[in-house]
């Protein structure tokens, strides 16, 4: 079965879908994600994140989760978050910090060759 709201990896446009889940803390790091002015590093971040609370790289077409679609999956993933908005804050600056990490390295890695 094919549903038209199933991607390989989140989605950024998924986003804004998340914002009314948690607090207010919560909201206001989705409104900076999903803002037109975002800046990419973050917007990254926040797909990696999500991609891994909600376990996408385990996701297949013919998965329940897939059948039901990104949208519904990365709610369901973040109502079952059992950590506080200071929690997924902070795992969003780890992330945060691992897109850092890995832009350097790559960096790094083009000014040897």
């Amino acid at each position: 079965m094919y549903n038209s709201d199933t991607e390989m990896i989140f989605p950024l446009r998924v986003v804004q879908a998340l914002a009314d889940l948690r607090g207010e803390e919560w909201s206001q790091l989705v409104a900076r994600v999903a803002s037109p002015g975002a800046e990419r590093h973050e917007q990254v971040a926040f797909v990696l994140m999500m991609a891994r609370m909600s376990s996408c790289g385990g996701c297949a077409a013919d998965s329940f989760r897939a059948m039901r679609g990104c949208t519904q999956c990365a709610r369901q993933s973040i109502r079952r978050f059992r950590g506080s908005d200071k929690d997924i804050l902070a795992m969003f600056q780890q992330y945060l910090n691992e897109v850092a990490q890995f832009e350097e390295k790559h960096r790094n890695n083009g000014r040897d060759g």
